[in-house]
């Protein structure tokens, strides 16, 4: 089962999923199956209007046949959902869902997270890198991690926490930050960015909702980097994409502030098993893929 199938990350663990041939059943809202992946099947789905609403009985009377669990859903609007109150709701929605993964027998439960939930800046965070959330997105986020890690421990189930950086590609938000270039760019104007001095590890969202969907494969317990693992700065990143239009003369750098919240560096140690079947596509470094989330 899979929730968030029609999220931005979502949509890429449903497709590695189905390209390896699983049978995936997707937690939907009435009338969204139009969003799922191309081809998606959606007659077996579930459905809810409030993933978060949800009790453990209801779940558990719903995952019949379900053999793991990846939950990909949580409140992510832009702007929004950094500080919102809503990230307690999907904490408890969370909470009930684990509950009735496991009265319902199911043996693996793999979560999302976030790289944020980590001590920031560093240049190199492994799993045991100490933990120090500065939003309440993230502080949810680690919650959930160490609850349900002390959890499932007692519940003779795998438990897998699969902490995100920086993505990018297919069905990202506008105003972020690759499509925001290539949006200026291709209309020949100009793009409006910091120094772009920040260390970033980056990733296509398409590489990352592989990695997430091989945990499935893998069984890999416990937190893993879903990451990269290469330093690039935003500059970069940037000038990268420029060159693909030939237009480096359009990135003005200098422009727009560096928030005092947003860290100098965020670079992960990737820690994630490879499956023995690995697309090309995944082995490519971030800049590269840059290259391919138009």
């Amino acid at each position: 089962m899979l929730t968030g199938a029609t999220g931005f990350v979502g949509r890429q663990i449903h497709r590695r999923l189905a390209e390896a041939g699983h049978d995936v059943v997707p937690v939907l809202r009435p009338g969204s199956a139009a969003r799922l992946l191309e081809g998606a099947r959606a007659e077996h789905a579930i459905l809810t209007a409030d993933i978060f609403a949800e009790t453990a009985d209801w779940w558990a009377e719903r995952l019949e046949g379900v053999d793991a669990i990846i939950h990909a859903a949580w409140y992510v609007e832009p702007g929004k959902y950094l500080d919102s109150p809503l990230n307690l709701d999907c904490v408890m929605g969370t909470l009930a869902l684990a509950r009735g993964a496991t009265e319902a027998g199911i043996h693996h439960f793999i979560g999302v997270g976030t790289c944020m939930e980590y001590r920031l800046p560093s240049e190199r965070l492994t799993i045991d890198a100490p933990l120090e959330p500065a939003t309440l997105y993230a502080a949810c986020k680690l919650s959930v991690y160490h609850m349900l890690t002390e959890y499932f421990a007692k519940m003779d189930a795998t438990f897998s926490w699969c902490r995100l950086f920086y993505l990018h590609g297919e069905g990202e938000y506008a105003a972020r930050l690759v499509p925001y270039i290539r949006e200026r760019l291709g209309r020949g104007e100009v793009a409006r960015l910091s120094a772009g001095t920040q260390l970033r590890d980056f990733l296509d969202v398409r590489q990352a909702g592989a990695m997430i969907a091989d945990v499935i494969e893998t069984g890999q317990p416990g937190a893993i980097n879903i990451c990269s693992g290469i330093p690039t700065t935003i500059r970069q990143l940037a000038e990268r994409i420029a060159d693909e239009y030939g237009r480096r003369d359009l990135l003005e750098f200098g422009t727009a502030a560096i928030h005092p919240s947003d860290p100098a560096a965020v670079v992960g140690l990737c820690n994630a098993i490879t499956p023995t079947r690995m697309p090309e596509t995944l082995n490519e470094s971030p800049v590269e893929a840059a290259d391919q989330s138009r």
